[in-house]
């Protein structure tokens, strides 16, 4: 499994958060954010015990493929 870190939020003021990652031997994501621990916010959430909720700001999702390309590639 290869991890590629795709990008870090920009205005992150110690450069370490939010970050994505994808995961191309799962073709899937990895998303690091804040943690929601707002349990007004989390009462909101259909959230199975068994998955989790982070929060990321919306300019992070230019780091998405699908987002900077249109559809999906590199290029």
């Amino acid at each position: 499994m290869a991890l590629i870190k795709l990008g870090q939020d920009p205005e992150s003021p110690e450069g370490k958060s939010p970050t994505i990652y994808l995961d191309d031997e799962k073709d899937t994501y990895l998303v690091q954010g804040w943690k929601v621990a707002d349990e007004a916010r989390r009462s909101q959430l259909d959230l199975p015990g068994h998955e989790d909720v982070i929060e990321i700001p919306k300019r992070m999702v230019q780091f998405f493929p699908e987002v900077k390309h249109g559809d999906g590639t590199d290029s």
